[in-house]
């Protein structure tokens, strides 16, 4: 791929950094010029601003229109004498710098006067470049250099004095300004250079690990875009870094399309798998087997989920099978359940009349082989009346069993008063009161009144166990 920053060739300057000759006239000389108004002084333009830097981007500073220094009052530089000859004023006295027959003295004056202004326009242009950090500062050096050189013979009427001051200042500063253009395009060049290492290292990252892939795909997007505007980067090195971006970009898309083409193939084996399960549920779905057929239904959900997904445009399509194939089974369950549940409610009430009516009807404490017949066709009634809701199956059978153990309680009750063991107990401790009682009368007879005593004592333990036998016996 090529590389988005190689660099397009770069115009020439169209700007001349040729100083003012020192032939007879700085500029071509016009052909006499006819009388006219002597000029007043230009105006001279304020700075324009320049533009605010980008670190990582070489900035070409803006030409910055020159400023025209105005001659001002040429009387004051210079004169021309009855003769035509021109003189220039300056601190070391009046030289000759040419002559002057064309017109009046103010037109020859304000003639070289222009000239001097066309050599200060070439050393403002010199001095902005230089504060706008514009071409080469070099170039600019030799300029001045040539223009000092020529000064003392150049034919114009002005401050020469000022202008020699600003083109040894020229002179001075540009091996400075130079150096500040050196560094601080070094500076940009590694600011660049490390932005896109940065960038690079990051789309190594994102080429090597990511696996969020839309928006993985996107940064590498994002990182090409801001690749493209960092300039200042040598040839050499932006291609090694173009490379190692290039690089990390394409492990990235191989790792995506690895993944998406694997993803393609789970899915193509998860529609098979749903299709098996479609075919099993359709063939369930005429089941009237209703708790074993349900099971078997949510047990295919369960594969269902675990099949995962199939692609995007069957997915769905095969739920809808699936699903319509539960409901066919889940309705007719639904209609099968709603018909039960009215048959049950119906057995419920009849079980209530029925256990109404045996309430009623059975007394085991007055007849207890009444009681037990009338239970017995109670309970075969019951079991033919068949199922009731879950919800009163509870409460009904607690009112059954409340009435079975009312004959129940009744047998145990007649039981107990004709226990013969029970009778044979009070007559056995009656028998032993009755011959403690014969013991004690014939210990008295014999005179024996602490044996009859200790006799009668043990007679009388013995016919209240006997009374206490009896008495339960009654009881019951």
């Amino acid at each position: 791929m090529t590389n988005p920053n190689d660099p397009a060739p770069a115009p020439e300057s169209a700007a001349s950094d040729s100083p003012a000759s020192d032939a007879p006239t700085l500029v071509p000389t016009p052909a006499p010029p006819a009388p006219k108004p002597k000029p007043g002084p230009r105006p001279k333009p304020g700075p324009r601003p320049g533009a605010t830097a980008r670190p990582d981007v070489v900035q070409t500073p803006p030409v910055i229109a020159p400023t025209l220094i105005p001659h001002g009052d040429p009387h004051k530089f210079g004169r021309i004498d009855e003769n035509g000859v021109v003189w220039l004023k300056t601190e070391d006295g009046e030289r000759e710098i040419g002559s002057w027959q064309a017109g009046t003295v103010e037109e020859g004056l304000d003639h070289f006067a222009r000239r001097f202004d066309d050599l200060a326009t070439e050393v403002e242009i010199l001095e902005e470049r230089l504060a706008a950090r514009s071409g080469d500062p070099r170039k600019s050096q030799a300029a001045a250099r040539h223009l000092l050189d020529e000064l003392p013979n150049a034919h114009v009427i002005g401050d020469v004095s000022a202008l020699h001051t600003r083109l040894t200042a020229i002179v001075g500063s540009a091996d400075e300004v130079a150096d500040e253009i050196r560094e601080s395009k070094e500076k940009a060049r590694a600011d660049a250079i490390a932005r896109k290492e940065a960038l690079a290292a990051e789309a190594e990252q994102i080429g090597a690990e990511a696996s969020q892939w839309k928006s993985a795909g996107d940064r590498l997007r994002q990182i090409l875009d801001e690749w493209k505007t960092i300039k200042g980067v040598d040839r050499k090195t932006d291609d090694v870094l173009w490379k190692r971006y290039a690089k990390a970009r394409d492990s990235f898309n191989r790792r995506r399309g690895a993944h998406f083409a694997e993803l393609d193939r789970e899915r193509a084996g998860a529609r098979a798998r749903k299709e098996e399960l479609i075919t099993q549920a359709q063939e369930l779905s005429s089941s009237t087997n209703w708790g074993p057929t349900s099971a078997r239904f949510r047990e295919l959900l369960t594969e269902w989920k675990a099949a995962g997904r199939a692609p995007r445009d069957a997915d769905d399509a095969l739920w809808q099978r699936f699903k319509a194939a539960q409901d066919v089974f889940f309705a007719a369950r639904n209609a099968a359940t709603s018909e039960r549940d009215a048959e049950f409610t119906a057995n419920a009430q009849a079980k209530i009349d029925l256990l109404d009516a045996a309430e009623k009807a059975i007394d085991p404490a007055t007849d207890l082989d009444g009681a037990r017949r009338e239970f017995r066709v109670f309970r075969d009634k019951w079991d033919e009346i068949g199922k009731v809701p879950r919800d009163q199956m509870s409460s009904l059978e607690a009112r059954a069993r409340g009435l079975e153990k009312r004959i129940r309680d009744a047998e145990d009750a007649q039981w107990q008063r004709t226990d013969p063991e029970a009778q044979a107990r009070a007559a056995q401790f009656a028998d032993r009161a009755a011959q403690l009682e014969d013991q004690a009368r014939k210990a008295a007879e014999r005179g024996k009144d602490k044996d009859a005593t200790a006799l009668r004592e043990q007679a009388a333990q013995w016919r209240e166990w006997a009374q206490a036998a009896q008495s339960a016996i009654g009881d019951r």
